[in-house]
């Protein structure tokens, strides 16, 4: 009897502070995130820092973008094909490839195979780390 209730008093456990809720970690990181990115209405994510920020920090702010455009209804998906992280980062196709592969690579993104395409999505437990880093970067540069 004592075993089942270690049991069930491990499970409890795990789920009161082991996982994770995705609603919750983007609402814990808004206010960080709402400083590098908007969403149009028609759930186009619009990079505010492209001018600050590295092509690799860009498509990482963009994939962070469509996490939050598809909590809010505004976006069917948190995967971003290739052609639309050109299309709207305005970024050319060689030298998104080599950042894709490096963002894979560093398992900061994670691929996702769609027929013969291969689309793009951010893990959520990496939004708060990447938005810090981002941030940081940002602020020393305007602090020279």
């Amino acid at each position: 009897m004592e075993d089942i209730n270690k049991k069930i008093g491990l499970k409890e456990k795990i789920l009161a502070e082991m996982t994770s809720n995705y609603a919750n970690a983007l609402d814990k990181n808004f206010e960080l995130a709402k400083k590098f990115i908007r969403i149009t209405p028609e759930g186009v994510i619009e990079v505010l820092v492209k001018d600050k920020t590295s092509g690799r920090e860009q498509i990482l702010l963009y994939l962070i973008g469509k996490l939050y455009a598809k909590e809010a209804g505004l976006s069917l998906t948190e995967e971003v094909e290739n052609a639309e992280l050109m299309k709207e980062l305005g970024i050319p196709e060689g030298s998104i490839h080599p950042w894709i592969k490096s963002l894979k690579d560093e398992n900061k993104i994670k691929p996702i195979r769609r027929g013969k395409k291969v689309n793009h999505r951010i893990s959520i437990n990496l939004v708060e780390k990447i938005l810090e880093e981002i941030d940081k970067k940002i602020n020393k540069k305007e602090a020279r």
